[in-house]
């Protein structure tokens, strides 16, 4: 059994910076992959971020590129999503996601086998 517990969302304003927190725990949490998505109201919940956990690669959607950073800390068994220039489009509730195993296809949500409950960001204009 794998948790994954989000913080660090609230409310800011369009320009501003927030830094979202993914704790992981579990006997044998040893995720292959771990994402960021993000959910507005009426939408399909999309893929932001995700970064592989041995070798730290990333990658990005395109509307977060340049904007936002995705780390992690493998001995804290953390991950984290630091947001920047942040938009009034970039509102939504964001989840950590886990993926167990390597594959080809890492940034829709059926890819990954875990998920945290979510955190609310909101940037007000």
């Amino acid at each position: 059994q794998v948790l994954l517990v989000e913080s660090g969302g609230g409310l800011v304003q369009t320009g501003g910076s927030l830094r979202l927190s993914c704790a992981a725990s579990g006997r044998t949490f040893m995720p292959a992959v771990m994402g960021w998505f993000r959910e507005a109201p009426g939408n399909e919940r999309e893929f932001v971020a995700r970064i592989t956990w041995n070798a730290g690669s990333t990658h990005y959607a395109d509307s977060v590129k340049g904007r936002f950073t995705i780390s992690r800390d493998n001995d804290k068994e953390m991950v984290y999503l630091q947001m920047n220039s942040l938009k009034s489009e970039d509102t939504a509730v964001y989840y950590c996601a886990a993926r167990r195993a390597m594959g080809p296809r890492t940034t829709t949500p059926d890819d990954y086998d875990y998920w945290g409950q979510g955190t609310q960001v909101t940037v007000s204009s």
